[in-house]
């Protein structure tokens, strides 16, 4: 039997699976399954809800006695929609998400029970921190962790379970999740940016960062995919000849969503309301069978959440679908790959953004600070930045033609380029006169008119401002958004309160604040132009150029990963109390093990794909055209067995050539494999997979997509890329 007919048959054999039955208003059910705000007044005295609503906004810590009452309210509110267990549901530093499940039933006496769930339930559990990625901070003798309630980001229900948001630390109280540290940026950027604000606006009492991400992904048949061995295990393919179309007609794009995939969408957006996710976008993207979603932007804690469950109620709506959800930076070679745009901003407590200009001179030198901080944070850590987005599979898509490059640079366009370059030009190092400073203010003040009107975007750059926010575009799609959100609100408090002692201690001299403001700023703007780059970051030229001007150009994670546990990088997290040395040491090892593991498991697949599937198909065929080269040559003529059977001999040959070379490289890639596996130190064997392992993978790729084309269609046994990339 053909597995890959077979599979295929069963994919055009699936129909529109029954969708169902959407309320005439998102309104009337979004957030129904979550204990939103108006939950919380339904089931607790009014008091208790304003105690309750301030720590979620405030992210700040709830009195144990608090704790019973809520988790009785919640109890309460989560059975009424048929909840019957609940769990602590966190981040660790696999990248996936946690959940222990118990249930509320609690046995009192015989035949008898009662639902049960307190404060002390609600607070904290204690799951094995030993079975998660630790990066050595925890091992199996010492399991202790602990999942404490994150009150910022709302419970919510699934398949029955109510789910509490919560940070995962060790007994000894270092982070072993992505939310912790997180957490941690956030409250660093409230203080520090209420300080810098107040010098402009003495209403604003908090600021804090917010995403709007956007995720992009593809969707293959469920029968297609499970014929595909290194899809089900990798999440890519190992191999795949290009089908003689691709994306080169640039007609997906945008296009009219195919029926099966547009019922998917709905059922999924309709569970995501449920759950309160502002799921906002869909459409096609530029490759076949890829596809985008982009909710409306939340406060960074909540919108890393709602991404993370995104992605797994994607994957549960698609089986129903017969569908599977690629979420893998690079599922298939030649066309684009997928990205998770991170849109990142800084919203205050009266409703501004930060980084949208205002209508007045005052307003818009609120927002050049805030702006040109976040260039000179970004000038001084790009290398941290590269790293934070590292991992195998966004490797293969960087600087594809499809990416931003590896090189992180910042996009401002062409007319914030000229408002700094005012700046820079007006300001010297004297005291402004009172016609320059209103000249200058003045000049700010047309800022919104041209930013909202005329601003370019560059869709090649990694880190591009698109007029009240900064697109990080260079993001992996099956990537945890919080290490690069960690990162932008780590650099940026930490330039944010440099900035406000450079300025108090101008004042000090009796410096005027605005003439202070200014030249702190003009300074900054002189040590970060060499970030700033407007044109294609795709060329050559700027490979060149980024290198005159000592951006590193970091292509593999183990190069990138270095940065993470550099000494300006543990001087930035350690003295801003976000990581201690050892919790970076932790996250580098782990991300380093986890670079070896993946190509380790591709490595191995493609072993066992080439042995046991393509060579014996290669070789099978190749005797079909041996015997029937010797059926020609005895009943031909010599001169018309030549001119037949020139062809085929000539397959043979090359067929020959295939499976030799390919033979050879899995016998050397087995051998690179072995001797990294002996490498105890992880960042060392990471290297060794990096550079003499993964080179084989694309030999051999090679020499099996140039079989594919030689051989019989009947007789390849896998589905190709043009069954897998058009939806049916």
């Amino acid at each position: 039997m053909n597995i890959r007919f077979e599979a295929f048959k069963t994919a055009l054999a699936h129909r529109e699976s029954e969708r169902f039955d959407i309320p005439p208003k998102v309104s009337e059910y979004f957030g129904s399954m979550v204990f939103t705000y108006k939950a919380m007044r339904d089931y607790l005295p009014e008091y208790l809800y304003k105690q309750l609503a301030e720590a979620a906004d405030k992210s700040t810590l709830m009195d144990k006695r608090i704790a019973d009452h809520v988790a009785s309210a919640m109890k309460a509110w989560a059975i009424s929609k048929g909840a019957t267990h609940y769990t602590h549901w966190f981040l660790p530093l696999n990248g996936a998400t946690a959940e222990k499940h118990d249930a509320f039933f609690t046995p009192v006496e015989q035949n008898a029970s009662i639902e049960y769930f307190d404060g002390s339930q609600l607070v904290q559990q204690e799951p094995d921190a030993s079975s998660l990625p630790s990066g050595g901070l925890r091992n199996t003798f010492e399991a202790r962790g602990y999942t404490a309630w994150d009150p910022s980001s709302p419970a919510f229900i699934m398949d029955g379970t109510l789910c509490i948001p919560t940070i995962f630390i060790a007994y000894t109280g270092e982070a072993l999740d992505f939310k912790t540290p997180l957490l941690k940026t956030i409250g660093l950027i409230d203080e520090v940016a209420v300080e810098v604000c107040q010098m402009f606006d003495r209403s604003i009492t908090r600021v804090y960062p917010t995403l709007g991400w956007e995720q992009e992904y593809f969707l293959v048949d469920e029968a297609l995919f499970y014929a595909r061995p290194d899809l089900t295990l990798t999440g890519r393919t190992l191999h795949g000849h290009a089908p003689a179309r691709g994306q080169q007609m640039e007609d997906h794009y945008f296009g009219s969503i195919p029926q099966r995939v547009s019922a998917f969408m709905k059922d999924f957006e309709t569970e995501a309301w449920k759950l309160g996710i502002p799921a906002k976008t869909r459409h096609n993207e530029v490759a076949p069978s890829q596809y985008e979603l982009a909710p409306v932007y939340e406060e960074v804690n909540l919108a890393i959440d709602h991404n993370q469950l995104a992605m797994v109620l994607m994957d549960k709506v698609a089986r129903k679908h017969h569908f599977r959800v690629l979420f893998h930076e690079k599922p298939f070679a030649g066309v684009n790959g997928s990205g998770k745009h991170n849109n990142w901003s800084l919203a205050t407590n009266t409703g501004k953004n930060l980084l949208s200009p205002g209508h007045t001179p005052k307003t818009n030198l609120l927002f050049l600070t805030f702006f040109i901080n976040i260039i000179k944070s970004v000038s001084e850590h790009p290398g941290l930045l590269r790293a934070a987005i590292s991992s195998a599979g966004n490797d293969h898509r960087l600087g594809a033609n499809e990416a931003p490059p590896a090189i992180m640079s910042m996009f401002i366009g062409k007319q914030l380029s000229a408002v700094i370059e005012e700046i820079e030009k007006k300001v010297k190092n004297r005291k402004m006169t009172p016609d320059e400073k209103t000249e200058l203010k003045l000049n700010i003040g047309k800022i919104p008119r041209i930013i909202l009107d005329n601003t370019d975007r560059n869709r090649t750059s990694p880190l591009a401002f698109t007029g009240n926010k900064f697109e990080f575009r260079a993001v992996g799609s099956s990537a945890n958004c919080a290490p690069s959100m960690i990162v932008l609100n780590a650099i940026l408090a930490d330039r944010l309160r440099k900035f406000k002692k450079e300025v108090d201690a101008l004042m000090a001299q009796q410096v005027d604040k605005d003439e202070a403001i200014f030249r702190i700023l003009r300074k900054y703007i002189k040590e970060s132009k060499h970030i700033l780059f407007e044109g294609n970051n795709y060329s050559e030229e700027w490979v060149k150029e980024a290198e005159k001007r000592g951006l590193p150009n970091l292509k593999t994670t183990p190069e990138a990963m270095a940065y993470y546990v550099s000494d300006k990088t543990i001087q930035l997290f350690t003295e801003n109390n976000i990581l201690s040395e050892r919790e970076l040491h932790a996250r580098y090892d782990i991300r380093m093990e986890n670079y070896a593991k993946v190509l380790q498991i591709e490595s191995r697949v493609l072993g066992d794909l080439a042995g046991n599937h393509i060579l014996p198909k290669a070789t099978r065929y190749q005797n079909v055209l041996v015997e029937n080269v010797r059926g020609l040559k005895e009943i031909l003529s010599e001169k018309q067995f030549k001119e037949q059977a020139e062809l085929q001999v000539h397959t043979i040959s090359k067929i020959s050539e295939h499976i030799i070379s390919i033979k050879s490289d899995l016998g050397k890639m087995i051998q690179a494999r072995k001797e990294a596996n002996n490498i105890d130190d992880s960042a060392e064997r990471a290297h060794a997979y990096c550079f003499r392992v993964l080179p084989f993978l694309e030999k051999i790729r090679y020499h099996i997509d140039k079989l594919e084309i030689l051989i019989d269609d009947e007789m390849w046994s896998v589905p190709k890329y043009r069954e897998l990339l058009f939806v049916k």
